[in-house]
């Protein structure tokens, strides 16, 4: 787990942005705080940034050359079957100089070509230069657990992990508004854009090859093997698709153990992180096991769970309490590692126990990516049930003038169901691509330019918005079934919200996180299962609840699923309020920058202060985040 920068130069004037590598690796110092290393020849610049997970030693430091002087690679990652690919390259007759991930990379692109990427199990974002051919190959893993972003124009092309090492090599900061828009309802951007013009996402699955004439491939590599004719001639019994789960999950945590580092696995009390950890307490005595709790918010607090599967599974575990006033404090941390506006607020909460876990391990396990797979968010249930009916539904929908004039907000039970009413409530009228994006947004399209000052909503226009958010909603369709949804989220959701914040707030404190549901066999298994083996009318995630029952305390299944909110609205009613009527969303600073409309602004400001704020807080979330990350990158 590492960082990487670099450049390719396709003229004199592109080879003058060689002097910012040192600059572009120095800003992200905490992936790698290990060591650091670059490589220039003649049109190229590679910059690297280490955090040591194997092979401890000077052997692992990139960039790694091979033999010949050819070939020169900087990667970012780890390839849990790296072991036995080496195993194959030394029975071709191979040999090695460290016990790294890194040189097996080098020497199967070498042998095979571009092709090897279907022989690697993990996660990464890598670049190779070839000498010899003056080429550079670029490539994202399957689903886009590490980030990789790209710029090109007529003098070069630039890669970083991070925007911020972008920032240093140069790259224009020109504002997206159709970014701006997508963010203003999504509150993160979806790939391929970026807040920058020019500046784009490499998508998850896909590798660009760069010669020097300035020509680019670009080539998806990998998608999820969806194919809902063979889902509906799947003939395997549900017993046996729980059994097919538990074996590919064990195999898939226990490649995950593999590090010289220690090592342990987050533990939240939900079921995803218990199952991770049921499974890896069976290959590793005495986990090390971590997880948060909140003292102000026990609303909120799982530890008693967490505590629960410790106990049956005999790890090592260890709770971080925390206070709000220690979520307070490291608000602006958070806010400051923020190249790109992202205003998820559970961040917080991953930065902390990132933050903490490190204090002990280098290398964690999470559940992430179950929700996505196997149907465990509240909107797949109003999915399942909006495509199945029922009384209930049509019931529900019937009312949908009352949940119109009823008080809604997520900071009490009544205001937050009345809210998931009325959001189903529209869903059930609505066809599948705007129910899934209304459901999938914070704010709706109308009300995120509303936001907008005439200037930026005319620049944000419509046409290129409307065509990304058209290629995102592609595999919904009216005929379609619950699993073109899933496919959707990890498409959407995954890799530009849940992948990307552990990614920054872990990568921030130099931990690695790694992701046993998010394995290419377990993925392809997921989607070769149909929905009822997912969700029915008394279940999310229903596969894995019952396959691993046998290995998680009864407790996990009579509890309610609590997702984490920060008390972001106590917040700024009390210590950001300055922040709010003073600085980041005053009047005069409004109308200076000229991006957004004063008077849509102050009609937020004066909703957060009444007695009905409603869901006020998140869009004001959203907006300070992008106040904060604009003075920091662009005034």
């Amino acid at each position: 787990m590492c960082g990487i920068t670099g450049l390719f130069a396709f003229n004199d004037s592109g080879r003058s942005s060689l002097t910012g590598l040192q600059a572009s690796t120095d800003a992200i110092v905490s992936r790698g705080p290990d060591s650091q290393g670059h490589f220039v020849y003649d049109c190229v610049g590679l910059g690297f940034r280490r955090l040591a997970i194997l092979d401890l030693s000077a052997d692992g430091n990139q960039p790694m050359t091979d033999e010949s002087g050819r070939y020169t690679i900087v990667f970012n990652g780890e390839i849990f079957n790296f072991r036995e690919l080496r195993a194959r390259l030394q029975r071709k007759g191979y040999t090695f100089r460290s016990h790294t991930d890194t040189e097996v990379i080098l020497k199967l692109y070498i042998t095979e070509g571009r092709g090897f990427l279907k022989k690697l199990n993990g996660f990464f974002g890598l670049a190779i230069y070839d000498k010899e051919e003056n080429t550079l190959f670029i490539a994202r893993d399957r689903m886009g657990v590490k980030p990789l972003l790209v710029y090109r124009d007529e003098e070069k092309l630039m890669f970083a992990s991070e925007m911020k090492s972008l920032l240093a090599l140069g790259v224009p900061r020109k504002l997206d508004y159709a970014s701006l828009s997508h963010y203003l309802q999504l509150n993160y951007i979806p790939g391929p854009a970026t807040i920058f013009k020019g500046v784009k996402k490499l998508l998850p699955g896909h590798y660009l090859f760069i010669q020097g004439n300035g020509k680019v491939v670009k080539k998806r590599w990998y998608k999820i093997p969806y194919d809902p004719k063979k889902v509906a001639k799947n003939k395997t019994t549900y017993e046996q698709q729980k059994a097919k789960l538990v074996e590919l999950m064990d195999a898939s945590v226990a490649r995950r153990l593999v590090a010289d580092v220690p090592l342990g696995s987050f533990l939240s009390g939900g079921i995803d992180s218990s199952v991770i950890t049921a499974l890896a307490a069976r290959h590793t005595p005495h986990l090390n096991t971590f997880s948060i709790g909140f003292k102000d918010e026990p609303f909120f607090d799982e530890t008693k769970y967490a505590n629960l599967v410790a106990k049956m599974h005999k790890t090592n575990h260890t709770v971080f309490s925390l206070t709000n006033n220690d979520l307070y404090s490291h608000l602006f941390d958070v806010l400051d590692y923020f190249d790109e506006p992202f205003a998820d607020s559970s961040a917080l909460a991953v930065y902390i126990l990132s933050k903490e876990t490190r204090q002990k391990v280098t290398v964690a396990l999470s559940g992430d990516g179950a929700d996505e797979l196997f149907a465990g968010y509240n909107k797949h249930m109003g999915e399942w049930q909006v495509r199945n009916g029922g009384p209930k539904a049509e019931f529900v929908t019937g009312l949908n003038i009352l949940w119109d004039v009823l008080p809604k907000s997520r900071n009490s039970f009544f205001g937050n169901k009345v809210r998931q009413l009325q959001r189903f409530s529209r869903g059930m009228l609505s066809g599948p691509k705007d129910r899934y994006w209304d459901w999938a947004s914070l704010a709706s399209d109308k009300d995120a330019r509303s936001l907008l000052s005439p200037s930026a909503r005319q620049k944000a226009g419509r046409k290129i918005a409307d065509k990304r958010r058209k290629d995102i909603l592609e595999h919904l369709h009216a005929d379609g079934d619950l699993n073109e949804v899933l496919l959707t989220d990890m498409e959407l959701v995954l890799p530009y919200d849940m992948l990307a914040k552990v990614d920054l707030m872990s990568m921030a404190n130099s931990l690695e996180v790694r992701t046993p549901f998010l394995d290419y066999k377990v993925v392809n298994f997921a989607f070769s299962l149909p929905v009822e083996s997912k969700i029915d009318a008394k279940m999310k995630k229903r596969i894995v609840q019952d396959a691993f029952r046998p290995l998680l305390p009864e407790e996990l299944y009579k509890r309610p699923k609590h997702g984490f909110e920060v008390p972001l609205l106590k917040w700024f009613r009390n210590e950001l309020r300055p922040l709010i009527t003073d600085d980041l969303l005053s009047d005069d600073f409004i109308e200076a920058q000229g991006i957004f409309s004063v008077d849509a602004i102050r009609a937020l400001k004066q909703q957060l202060f009444s007695n009905n704020p409603g869901d006020v807080h998140a869009r004001i979330w959203a907006l300070i985040v992008f106040q904060h990350w604009w003075k920091r990158h662009m005034a």
